[in-house]
């Protein structure tokens, strides 16, 4: 596929500039119809947060429905441990090794559809599932730390755990697939039925499920916090982006997930000034993995010279009032990162074209070089590609890149095909995962797709950071263990077989007539709708 920035920049806002600059038209009796969300997907896949290859429409319902045992504050991440609220939990400890951490649960909590109060059994099956190696679960990986899971009595839960985790709250409790099921549901509907049928303790129960019709919810007037504002939500699923903006645009949906491409904000802005913004800081890393085994990416003046060509001030700037420039591997946002100014001299990786120039001639490519990829059709993917690409052709490095189906592009990565990886994905504030998925030795890629994440090759085909980051899980003390991200940051920066390049908010757009009851600074690319109300 032959695409340039300017034609990509001109499709990704086709769409936007199709519903014309006509006002909001407000149907009738809106106030009583459900909050509408709009995601780009075509059906629910399911409605268990257990259940794998789960879409973010999919996360958008079960956050309605479900409750994890503590919470951030709505619309925020919670970066450090005081930073957690009570939730299905009213409060909690840990020991001084981090190894050891009990939740008592509040009391009275009911499950939907009567099913009953929520105890600690629940709690113990929920992280049982995690934790039996027959079991396929979502998100199984982030469980592993966990050596067992414990009841004492019926509103106490202790977790054990093989490593210190100072930040447990945040590297497990809040994860999406930690929130809490009803046992007795979950064995007398089957895996099956409550796959679309579930029963949580969330502000929202399941009225209905339809592949054209979407989700809709209706409020749980028993919830523990209260009933929620608005009576119903629906979470529909509509994965073509220009349908998509027509319905937001004509009033029939209240809220769409927004188009994650250079352009589309401002022309949404052009289209009516109140539209509402709501958008996560950080949102997505996207980081571009450079193979150590294939030349000349395994030559480190090559992967410095590509370093010091892009400007990923330029990049975020393309994503007006999406974006942010990465410094090292962990978002700027989060404990742990990097800035610049504390970094010495050879780490800061100013853009220096001139510089990338005799850096590619002394590692034997006066004339420059071609190097074969391929990337995403995705308006992000392709976008950041596309403008690194022109960057990297000024000091003489031609990418031969091919544009690709998002889900083939991910299918050849996973079989090592890849020279230059664009890699995206969200996470919480947690330092090391980052790491542990990308860097980590026995997270390498492999040819017949068994491996993991490491497009790179990075600890296998030069000397990596796993070392460091056995010391970082070992230490319990949360300053402690940010100190000694921050040097893996640093010795990645030395290495360069993963460069930043810039975080991505997740957007939703809003009609002004909603107001979700506070303000969306970061978080997962989904939050709570109980607040939220008709105007």
């Amino acid at each position: 596929m032959t695409l340039n920035r300017r034609a990509f920049v001109a499709s990704s806002t086709v769409a936007a500039a199709a519903v014309g600059t006509a006002g909001w038209t407000i149907p009738a009796a809106a106030q009583a119809a459900p909050i509408t969300i709009a995601l780009a997907a075509r059906s629910p896949t399911g409605l268990n947060p257990q259940q794998t290859a789960l879409t973010g429409g999919d996360s958008w319902a079960i956050r309605q429905i479900f409750d994890t045992l503590v919470k951030p504050d709505d619309g925020t991440f919670a970066v450090r441990p005081e930073d957690f609220r009570p939730a299905l939990a009213e409060s909690w400890e840990s020991s001084p090794d981090a190894r050891t951490w009990t939740y008592r649960l509040r009391r009275g909590v009911t499950f939907h559809k009567g099913y009953g109060e929520m105890t600690s059994e629940d709690v113990v099956f929920t992280f049982s599932r995690h934790l039996d190696p027959g079991t396929v679960t979502n998100q199984k990986a982030l469980y592993t730390n966990i050596a067992r899971v414990e009841a004492p009595d019926s509103h106490t839960v202790r977790f054990l755990l093989k490593r210190p985790d100072p930040l447990f709250n945040g590297s497990v409790a809040t994860t999406l697939a930690a929130n809490i099921l009803s046992k007795k549901a979950f064995e007398e509907r089957g895996p099956q039925r409550f796959n679309m049928d579930p029963i949580g303790t969330g502000a929202y129960q399941v009225e209905s499920v339809s592949p054209t019709e979407g989700v809709l919810l209706t409020a749980f007037a028993d919830h523990w916090a209260g009933r929620a504002a608005h009576p119903t939500v629906r979470v529909a699923f509509i994965a073509d982006t220009t349908a998509r903006t027509l319905a937001f645009a004509s009033g029939q949906i209240d809220m769409i997930e927004g188009v994650r491409a250079p352009g589309w904000i401002p022309t949404m802005r052009q289209r009516d000034a109140r539209t509402i913004f709501d958008a996560t800081a950080p949102g997505s890393f996207n980081s571009l993995h450079l193979n150590l085994t294939r030349p000349p990416l395994d030559n480190l003046k090559v992967r410095q010279a590509i370093r010091l060509a892009i400007n990923n001030a330029q990049i975020a700037a393309a994503f007006t009032g999406m974006s942010e420039p990465m410094v090292g591997i962990i978002a700027p946002q989060f404990a742990g990162s990097v800035k610049a100014d504390d970094l010495p001299a050879e780490l800061r990786y100013a853009p220096d074209p001139a510089r990338a120039k005799r850096l590619l001639a002394e590692a034997g490519f006066p004339n420059g070089v071609t190097i074969p990829c391929f990337t995403s059709q995705r308006e992000d993917y392709a976008a950041i590609m596309l403008i690194i690409q022109e960057q990297l052709r000024a000091i003489g490095v031609n990418l031969d890149m091919k544009i690709i189906d998002h889900a083939t592009m991910h299918a050849e990565n996973r079989k090592d095909r890849n020279a230059l990886t664009l890699y995206s994905s969200s996470y919480p504030p947690v330092p090391t995962q980052p790491f542990l998925q990308q860097l980590l030795a026995s997270a390498e890629v492999k040819a017949d797709s068994t491996g993991g994440e490491n497009y790179s090759h990075y600890g296998v085909a030069i000397p990596g950071v796993d070392a460091l980051l056995e010391r970082a899980q070992d230490e319990p003390d949360f300053g402690k263990r940010t100190a000694l991200i921050q040097d893996i940051e640093r010795q990645v920066l030395r290495d360069l077989p993963l460069l930043g390049i810039v975080t991505l908010s997740y957007v939703i757009a809003r009609n002004p007539r909603v107001d979700i009851g506070y303000p969306v600074k970061s978080g997962y690319a989904y939050w709570p709708l109980n607040r939220a109300k008709k105007a």
